[in-house]
């Protein structure tokens, strides 16, 4: 779920900053930038979505990022302490097992376009004793994490939701510190080998995304393969 919040739901959004400031949820500014988006209305069904139908959804078997979840984080590099950003965190499935790994003294942004999702997330993260978890709701041209707060990025089936990825990703590039890491899992999509939901639903393949993150200030400095149907890209804050 890349981060797209209309100016009126923004503005609505504000009726709920008393439970927010409760919950921990930093919630968005919208910026003004010049770039056009590159799919317009991608996210426009997670701006008032219901959670727990997304569960279903995003937490089952036969989803390879589901199925390969704990090799997914084991190959995160986590340490305890570190602060981590959860990039379309959604229902919250990699955000609870990173808040896991990298313990109390550690740190989690849970970031989404989705206020529902946020607030269900950091509720439910609550009532499970993550304490270290911060819900953001972000926007559609920034991620709206504190600047130079973050150690690494995790975006998982999300970037291909960035409406505007260039404004996202160097609102990313600023919120990591120095030497920080951005992880990127996507869908392979491969012309007569993708499936046609993939074709149609996914903008580009994973060079054209390659390039836009580094064209934002990022070097590739590795690629993960013991996934199938999606692959993995880390990149270094230049």
């Amino acid at each position: 779920m890349n981060c797209r919040l209309s100016r009126s739901k923004c503005l609505a959004s504000w009726t709920n900053v008393g439970l927010a400031c409760l919950l921990g949820i930093l919630v968005p500014v919208v910026g003004v930038a010049q770039e056009q988006s590159v799919r317009p209305g991608i996210n426009d069904d997670f701006l008032n979505a219901n959670p727990a139908s997304y569960v279903e959804r995003f937490e089952k078997e036969g989803r390879e990022v589901y199925d390969q979840r704990n090799v997914i984080v084991d190959a995160l590099g986590l340490k305890p302490g570190m602060v981590v950003a959860d990039v379309g965190a959604g229902t919250g499935l990699f955000t609870r097992l990173i808040a896991r790994q990298i313990g109390a003294e550690g740190r989690v942004y849970a970031v989404d376009i989705s206020p529902n999702f946020i607030y269900e997330l950091v509720r439910d993260c609550r009532r499970q004793g993550f304490d270290n978890v911060i819900g953001v709701i972000c926007n559609d041209r920034q991620s709206t994490l504190p600047p130079n707060s973050v150690d690494l990025v995790y975006i998982c089936d999300t970037y291909h939701h960035f409406e505007y990825p260039y404004s996202t990703m160097e609102s990313i590039h600023a919120a990591l510190r120095e030497g920080g890491r951005v992880v990127v899992v996507d869908f392979e999509r491969e012309e007569g080998v993708s499936s046609d939901w993939i074709m149609n639903h996914v903008r580009a393949g994973k060079s054209v995304f390659r390039e836009e993150i580094e064209k934002a200030g990022f070097e590739l400095v590795e690629e993960v393969d013991f996934l199938k149907d999606n692959y993995g890209l880390v990149f270094k804050k230049r």
